[in-house]
């Protein structure tokens, strides 16, 4: 019966330590987000419509299986590829005549905190410098106008960091079920204890 409650109260421990594991890991995990492209929100087209050209396309779910863009611009020059770790990578299909490239996206309240990072991970065959902004604690915008693609099918691989998580304050009745069970287990010990004297 000892071994048991021990390995419940492990298996318990294990659970929320994944769980803050996941949460931790998978910071876009569940977003759901809104796009504009040159501040048009019918520049971008999403997956979740299948990137037609039709009202609410502008916004899609993250897809956290299927790896593909979660939005293409309307002229179909750039996709959009969203990862649930917080990675964006920006392709473009293909060559960029000279012009504004800029975009938005908004998680809005699908986020489990603020956001407090966006910096470039990886540039690839870029050049110049793409220009990132935190808009506001669920918005972000980048500026491609001044990068140069050098080829089709380049990739820009950026990094969307949140804020670190905040110690939760237990709830009364958890207090008094971890209280419950310390005095349960202690119980035990005691019962352990008196069966090994002897009489």
């Amino acid at each position: 019966m000892h071994t048991s409650l021990h390995k419940a109260v492990a298996a318990a421990c294990f659970a929320l330590a994944a769980g803050a594991a996941h949460a931790a890991a998978d910071p876009l995990h569940n977003a759901i987000i809104t796009a504009s492209y040159n501040g048009q929100p019918g520049g971008m087209l999403g997956a979740d419509h299948l990137f037609a050209d039709e009202a609410g396309s502008n916004v899609s779910a993250l897809d956290p299986i299927e790896p593909g863009a979660e939005f293409l611009t309307r002229d179909y020059l750039l996709a959009f590829d969203f990862a649930p770790d917080g990675r964006l990578t920006i392709f473009n299909n293909g060559a960029l005549p000279a012009g504004a490239y800029s975009a938005s996206f908004d998680f809005g309240a699908t986020l489990a905190a603020p956001i407090t990072g966006f910096s470039v991970l990886d540039a690839g065959a870029t050049s110049g410098t793409p220009v990132l902004s935190i808009v506001n604690d669920h918005t972000i915008s980048i500026d491609l106008t001044d990068v140069a693609w050098n080829g089709d099918f380049s990739a820009i691989t950026t990094a969307i960091t949140l804020q670190g998580p905040v110690a939760p304050v237990p709830e009364p009745a958890a207090a008094w079920m971890m209280l419950a069970g310390l005095a349960g287990i202690g119980m035990l010990a005691r019962r352990r204890r008196d069966a090994a004297t002897p009489r």
